[in-house]
């Protein structure tokens, strides 16, 4: 990738964008970040030299066309998203006004201003309850609820683009993100908290009561669900092999992004009390609705397209990583280089 760019993550203050925007940054490249702050943190990203936060919504026109004006931006990777599939449930509405409606303001913006570069944060919530596994991405996309609708909408809508306007864009469909910075220096931090490791290192740690396992009788080994669980770093990683590809392939592609292989809730609260070295008090619970027994994807298409592979894929090594900040969860001081 050449280091003469310019990037503009946007919600590059959330947990994976965050880690993108490191990963930008210790490529050498120029980093912009345009974050609401709802769910990110300033100072995830405040501590970085040179990177420059611009505090706002991506449905603000007049705030999109000041960033254009001022930097010469030459891609945007998107991570503005909000992500509780529940409250999508409950609230729809917000989940179609920002993740559909705004993302078309900045797609709109972009192609007004040239930039035809477009990396976006999807989900393997597009494809709705899997009939086939490992996942691939010529599965069937029948999203179950309104966030996964709101990914794939926005998919449509890129495809749109890039017919009529030549904006290219890599979707990268992700299974279970996971883990923190390995040096600790940013990771995860959401209110409310829903990820299954998180949880289980709070349950660990004595600050929530006990963790939960919804559903115990799967048709899986140890009868609880089974997820594909991925290194935030290798995902930061594959999101700037993404741009490289765009740069000199000039075409769109759509690619899952996951560790191809399943671990379940109990494998998790034994990986935590084995990095830990604490107690994980557990409560059995029903099964959710609409919890698969099994989530698992193939990176094939990634790793022979990208090159890229996660160096993360131990779960222990996750949860190691996970716990190391989980115990501070301060972020990096302020440096120079």
């Amino acid at each position: 990738m050449s280091t003469e760019k310019t990037v503009l993550v946007t919600g590059g203050a959330g947990y994976i964008g965050s880690h993108a925007v490191l990963a930008l940054a210790r490529a050498g490249v120029k980093v912009v970040v345009l974050d609401n702050l709802v769910y990110g943190h300033r100072e995830a990203t405040e501590w970085l030299h040179g990177v420059e936060l611009y505090t706002g919504d991506i449905g603000n026109r007049e705030l999109l066309r000041r960033i254009f004006a001022e930097h010469p931006i030459d891609a945007v990777m998107h991570f503005a998203a909000y992500a509780y599939v529940g409250e999508s449930v409950t609230n729809p509405g917000k989940y179609y006004l920002n993740n559909v409606s705004a993302t078309l303001v900045l797609l709109d913006e972009m192609v007004a201003a040239g930039i035809l570069n477009f990396v976006f944060s999807s989900t393997c919530a597009t494809y709705g309850v899997p009939v086939k596994l490992p996942l691939t991405e010529d599965h069937s996309q029948i999203p179950i609820n309104p966030y996964g609708q709101t990914k794939l909408m926005v998919e449509k809508i890129l495809a749109d683009f890039d017919r009529a306007h030549g904006l290219k864009s890599v979707c990268f469909r992700y299974f279970n993100a996971a883990g923190a910075d390995p040096e600790g220096r940013i990771g995860e931090m959401h209110d409310p908290e829903t990820h299954l490791i998180p949880l289980v290192l709070d349950a660990a740690s004595g600050t929530r009561e006990f963790i939960s396992i919804f559903g115990t009788d799967y048709e899986t080994p140890d009868g609880t669900c089974i997820r594909d669980y991925i290194h935030v770093a290798d995902l930061a990683d594959a999101h700037l092999l993404g741009l490289s590809f765009l740069e000199s392939e000039k075409r769109s592609m759509s690619f899952n992004l996951g560790n191809e292989q399943g671990t379940s809730v109990r494998e998790i609260i034994d990986a935590a009390v084995r990095v830990t070295g604490k107690e994980v008090p557990v409560r059995e619970a029903d099964r959710r609705e609409g919890d698969p027994p099994i989530l698992v994807g193939s990176s094939a298409l990634a790793e022979r397209t990208l090159g890229w592979k996660p160096q993360f894929g131990d779960i222990e090594t996750i949860v190691r990583h996970a716990w190391r900040w989980h115990q501070s969860k301060a972020w990096a001081r302020p440096v120079s280089e």
